[in-house]
């Protein structure tokens, strides 16, 4: 049998799909799910009151760079006043009352941090999320921008499965892959159930690894690990209205399939299709700890991108209450 060469070809004629459910003008996909409800069941797996934030800094002195997909670059923050600037007497006005100020701007891919995919990020056969026609894109998007996910804000019961931990591994392997079942196998181990219209963070511990290793060893072979496009995989989602994957990989999937050369397979058939928010570039090391000190893998999840008008991803620091 002939490997498919596009995702056309990989997905088939009829996948799987949600378009329409929320009627012909929705933006937010699954994130439907997150009624209000939901937000109290969130609410109920708070025990401690631990905080942690899952966003990775911008511009860590201790890196070269942030981690970014490979074909961008890391953000560049730029002072543009600080006392520097009156001691050079390069300010433009010195107030009389006394004060003085620091400033600075930042330029920066929108997807360049911990961020959230507009759900008309990426598409095939001329078709973003809920059928709207991919010209929409041209200039600004706009329909599904990341803007209703900013707008409308993320709430719900998250639960954290450790592939890496599960695996006894420090970071997962380059192109190492898992499925539905792998989250399922792990999920029952740690002794934590993956329930209907939960928000689902997955540890690999790739992120993690970059501030360990050299820029360029981590960028050699580029290929990450993560899950893997399987039609069980994608019915297995839908049935279970997930609204949310969040991951530290850069992707949320494994970059490419070896055998077929196809990219961003579940970006079409989960984020595209199903309407699954994607939230990518998270630190997940230091919340998957405190959940394997206690063994309480459930919490609060909340998140809400920047509201960027008319963007394809906005950063975000989701928080999480334990």
């Amino acid at each position: 049998m002939d490997q498919p060469r596009t995702i056309s070809d990989l997905l088939g004629p009829t996948p799987p799909s949600n378009w329409g459910k929320w009627g012909p003008d929705d933006e937010v996909g699954s994130l439907n799910y997150l009624t209000a409800d939901e937000v109290l069941r969130g609410v109920g797996s708070v025990v401690t009151g631990e905080v942690f934030t899952l966003q990775v800094p911008i511009g860590s002195p201790d890196v070269e760079g942030d981690p970014v997909w490979p074909n961008r670059t890391s953000a560049v923050r730029t002072p543009v006043m600080d006392e520097g600037f009156f001691q050079r007497g390069e300010a433009p006005e010195v107030p009389a009352d006394g004060h003085r100020w620091a400033d600075d701007r930042i330029d920066m891919f929108l997807q360049g941090s911990t961020q959230y995919d507009a759900l008309g990020h990426l598409w095939y056969d001329g078709l973003i999320w809920n059928g709207y026609d991919a010209s929409t894109t041209i200039g600004s998007l706009s329909r599904a921008s990341v803007m209703p996910i900013a707008q409308r804000g993320v709430v719900g019961r998250g639960v954290l499965i450790d592939m890496a931990r599960h695996r006894g591994k420090e970071v997962l392997e380059r192109a190492e892959s898992f499925t539905h079942l792998d989250l399922l196998e792990a999920a029952e181990r740690q002794g934590v159930e993956i329930r209907p219209r939960d928000v689902i963070l997955v540890r690999t511990g790739w992120i993690g690894s970059y501030y360990r290793m050299p820029r360029a060893e981590f960028y050699t072979d580029f290929n990450e690990p993560g899950l893997i496009y399987s039609p069980e995989l994608v019915e297995w989602f839908q049935a279970m209205e997930i609204p949310n994957l969040v991951t530290d990989t850069i992707a949320n999937e494994r970059s490419v399939d070896p055998e077929t050369g196809i990219e961003m397979a579940l970006h079409c058939a989960l984020m595209r299709n199903l309407g699954v928010a994607f939230t990518e570039i998270c630190w997940l090391d230091d919340l998957a700890a405190a959940c394997a000190a206690d063994g309480r893998w459930s919490f609060l999840y909340t998140a809400a991108p920047l509201k960027v008008e008319g963007a394809s991803g906005a950063p975000v620091n989701p928080v999480v209450i334990r």
